[in-house]
């Protein structure tokens, strides 16, 4: 079974999934095994292993499987805007990871240009926070084993092939194990999207940028001077200071290259003379990478009983620093889906409303950083779009349409009509108990009732209750779905339970 191979099978429209044209179909065999893990999840990055916790957090039985024996040698610093932020906030690893990075203002995201967050942005954690990328991992990595969940490295996925029962993933050692699902969160080049045969359509790269952290050579009154006459024209260009004579260095590529060959530092040095008419003397590399802006979206998030999340759905270039928060985000919104399939509560359509909430949120991440990229080009046209949007964001209203875009604290769901809150994401505001997140670390829902009137009933094993007149709300009432979205907002006991059947199934 090195292919993917389907048996009749319920995809998420109500289709029956058949043998994937031009794959061989699958031998008569025995009924197979039953499941030994509820989910297994291909790939332990951010996304993965954050998908692992949410569903550890409703007793999910959980195989993680990462094909990389060790973490990177590299240390990339990676940036968590404030949504992501308020998400860790949810589930209180906020603090752990907050002591391992560093914090900077929430402005100057889009296209790199040089603005001030705006004044009162509606998140208590309105900054960016820089953490190095295998800090993150293994942190997340740890808290998804903390509650429970086991993970494995060394484990490369080679096939799978699901049935009415479940899904049998087959390891590039031979081995075959048993979900009754399977989430594919291993990167861009997804062997799970590959297998499943789903389109990933857009665009391959067009310009390459180099990136790495190397010590330079010469004082830095002369680096930051060179750097700020270079970066009036372009834009993918910078040194910036780690310290002790380290610098982060970010240059345009000459070309673009296969992405398998690392670049040298003489690359960096080439490039840096031909950019900047000198290298800085650069030395003793600690890492050396290239991207590219291949822009590509996956057409389905879901075939039956195998799911994508993270880079294996989408990829963008990296300018504004969403990818990693888009992942992880992807997680939280499938997180409490799939668990409360796998524990029979779900409503039919919920695991549904997965991609259709996600994959519109892809789409836009991928429009705005191809927005990004072209005003980042050297050309005269670009150049003068990119001087009159300068001009634009000293708006108030447009930085703080971007910034809200580039963080994802403007994301709004489509639940249904209502007020403008109502699909979006709810601040941490204080409550009576302390501050509203802190409601929210196990991962159930929450009905926060100014008028005390209310309850959640027979939904109680799966939703919260807080009765406060005093929090600080402008609507009676608020449904939280278990990653801090608004549900539903009103006062009126029959609406709020027609909207708990929709969210949370039957009642108990």
């Amino acid at each position: 079974m090195h292919s993917a191979q389907f048996t009749a099978d319920l995809s998420s429209n109500g289709t029956v999934e058949r043998d994937v044209p031009g794959l061989p179909s699958p031998a008569p065999a025995a009924d197979p095994a039953p499941p030994v893990f509820d989910v297994i999840i291909a790939g332990c990055g951010p996304t993965g292993a954050v998908l692992a916790a949410e569903l550890r957090l409703h007793d999910v039985r959980v195989l993680v499987l990462e094909k990389e024996t060790e973490p990177p040698s590299f240390v990339r610093i990676v940036g968590l805007h404030s949504r992501s932020l308020e998400l860790m906030a949810m589930r209180g690893l906020l603090d752990r990871i907050r002591a391992h990075g560093r914090q900077r203002p929430a402005g100057g995201f889009f296209a790199a240009i040089a603005k001030p967050a705006p004044p009162g942005l509606d998140s208590a954690y309105a900054y960016l926070l820089g953490i190095p990328q295998p800090v993150i991992v293994r942190l997340l990595e740890e808290h998804a084993i903390d509650l429970g969940a086991q993970v494995r490295h060394g484990c490369a996925v080679v096939g799978l092939a699901q049935d009415g029962g479940g899904v049998t993933v087959e390891l590039a050692d031979g081995e075959r194990l048993r979900s009754r699902y399977l989430v594919g969160c291993d990167g861009g080049r997804s062997t799970v999207r590959k297998l499943l045969g789903v389109g990933f359509p857009g665009e391959p790269s067009r310009v390459e940028t180099l990136m790495g952290e190397m010590e330079v050579g010469v004082p830095p009154e002369e680096v930051a001077a060179t750097v700020t006459a270079v970066r009036e024209t372009e834009h993918r260009f910078w040194l910036r200071p780690f310290g002790a004579g380290v610098y982060s260095v970010v240059v345009p590529a000459a070309g673009v290259s296969d992405r398998a060959r690392p670049p040298t530092l003489e690359d960096f040095q080439q490039q840096l003379r031909a950019i900047a008419g000198t290298d800085f003397g650069v030395h003793s590399p600690r890492w050396l990478s290239r991207f590219g802006d291949a822009t590509r979206l996956a057409e389905r998030y879901r075939v039956g009983r195998v799911l994508l999340a993270g880079d294996a759905a989408h990829i963008h270039p990296p300018i504004g620093g969403q990818g990693l928060n888009l992942g992880v985000q992807d997680a939280f919104n499938l997180g409490w889906k799939l668990a409360a399939q796998v524990r029979g509560w779900a409503p039919e359509t919920l695991l549904d409303t997965y991609q259709a909430e996600r994959q519109p949120v892809a789409a836009d991440v991928l429009d705005n950083t191809r927005a990004q990229m072209e005003l980042l080009s050297t050309e005269p046209g670009p150049q003068a779009v990119r001087r009159l949007l300068t001009e634009l964001m000293d708006f108030d209203e447009v930085n703080r349409y971007l910034t809200e875009k580039i963080t994802a604290t403007g994301v709004r769901y489509d639940v249904g009509e209502g007020p403008d809150l109502l699909g979006r994401r709810l601040r941490d505001i204080e409550v009576k108990q302390g501050h509203l997140y802190g409601l929210l670390r196990r991962g159930r829902g929450l009905l926060l009732d100014r008028t005390e009137r209310l309850a959640v009933g027979g939904w109680s094993d799966r939703v919260d209750y807080l009765g406060d007149p005093t929090a600080a709300l402008d609507v009676p009432c608020v449904l939280l779905r278990p990653d801090g979205h608004v549900a539903w907002i009103g006062d009126d006991q029959q609406d709020l339970d027609e909207h708990l059947s929709r969210w949370f199934g039957r009642p108990r």
